[in-house]
């Protein structure tokens, strides 16, 4: 299947770009920089210069595509707005292909966004779902929550490095999920006919609360007593409504909207039972936050010991050079 990958440098987008490649698809990607995408183009992947702000650039790389997976968004770093990336930007992307005769259509959308209109992301997440169900392509809709390699800037390093680890007040248990799993399920969704028009929650196998993280991460990475500072929501409020006055902190005001959906206390999770079931995929092959942490602080560890070994070496070759 020849497919085109919206989002390929991202974080999930580039998961899914290895996946498809891995499983002997054709894989085009679009991209603002072929230079920053060059390792994409290294795993074999098409690189076609586009953007979703600019409607005209998407019809040629969507020629002779029979699918599209879509995991672009808009960062918080980003100079144009949420609105204009995920709501102008997807629905060009939609609209063109459907012109195109695109087969099928993968979109990932957030968990329980119906949920939340008073965030902007969110908003547009269920805006998003609702255009692309009544545009009549061929869809798949996967709701997200979180992604566990965002925890490693979060929790791991802070921790292992001693440094403060940023907490809101009250911070509801989410159902983190490695990317690479979430991969999975966007690539098995296009073989599997049951998964036509239709929307599913695709999550970790449970939720951890943030002092569940702070504990896994002492225990794996040995360091006592963690320093932990927590945000009052009330602070998190009013940087944000500051943030708003100034163009430039427009996304990052709308990325800290998500405060407010973790500070319900409400699980971000969902029964995937039967999700397994219609993928056709195994539960004890998806990676547990127990697992991940693990594996990374085991790296981490190890190359620590290691520079350790040279320094200490390199010290003790240097010393037997002087005479006195």
């Amino acid at each position: 299947m020849s497919l085109l990958v919206v989002g390929a440098t991202g974080t999930l987008g580039r998961q899914v770009a290895r996946r498809a490649l891995d499983e002997g698809h054709q894989v085009r990607c679009l991209v603002r920089s072929p230079k920053k995408a060059a390792f994409l183009k290294e795993w074999g992947a098409e690189l076609v210069r586009g953007d979703l702000c600019d409607p005209e650039s998407l019809p040629p790389a969507l020629a002779g595509a029979t699918a599209v997976i879509d995991a672009a968004t808009a960062r918080p770093t980003d100079s144009l707005s949420i609105k204009k990336v995920d709501w102008d930007g997807k629905v060009a992307l939609i609209q063109a292909a459907k012109a195109a005769g695109v087969e099928r259509y993968i979109f990932f959308s957030i968990l329980d966004a119906e949920k939340y209109p008073h965030v902007p992301l969110m908003e547009i997440k269920r805006c998003n779902e609702l255009f692309l169900a009544e545009s009549g392509l061929n869809y798949t809709t996967l709701r997200l929550c979180g992604f566990m390699q965002g925890l490693i800037g979060q929790y791991a390093i802070p921790i292992l490095e001693n440094q403060a680890v940023w907490v809101t007040g009250e911070s509801a248990p989410v159902a983190y999920m490695d990317t690479q799993d979430i991969a999975k399920f966007a690539i098995r969704a296009l073989s599997v006919p049951e998964t036509e028009k239709k929307a599913f929650p695709v999550v970790g196998t449970r939720a951890w609360s943030a002092d569940e993280i702070i504990g896994l991460c002492e225990r794996l990475s040995g360091q006592q007593q963690p320093k932990v500072t927590r945000l009052p929501l009330n602070l998190l409020r009013t940087v944000r409504k500051a943030a708003m006055f100034f163009q430039w902190g427009w996304n990052v005001a709308d990325r800290l909207a998500f405060a407010e959906v973790l500070a319900t206390g409400k699980p971000l999770t969902a029964v995937m039972d039967e999700v397994y079931s219609v993928f056709q995929l195994d539960p004890r092959e998806t990676t547990t936050l127990e697992e991940y942490f693990q594996e990374y602080y085991s790296r981490i560890l190890k190359k620590l010991k290691e520079l350790n070994y040279e320094q200490a070496k390199l010290k003790k070759e240097s010393k037997r050079k002087i005479p006195f």
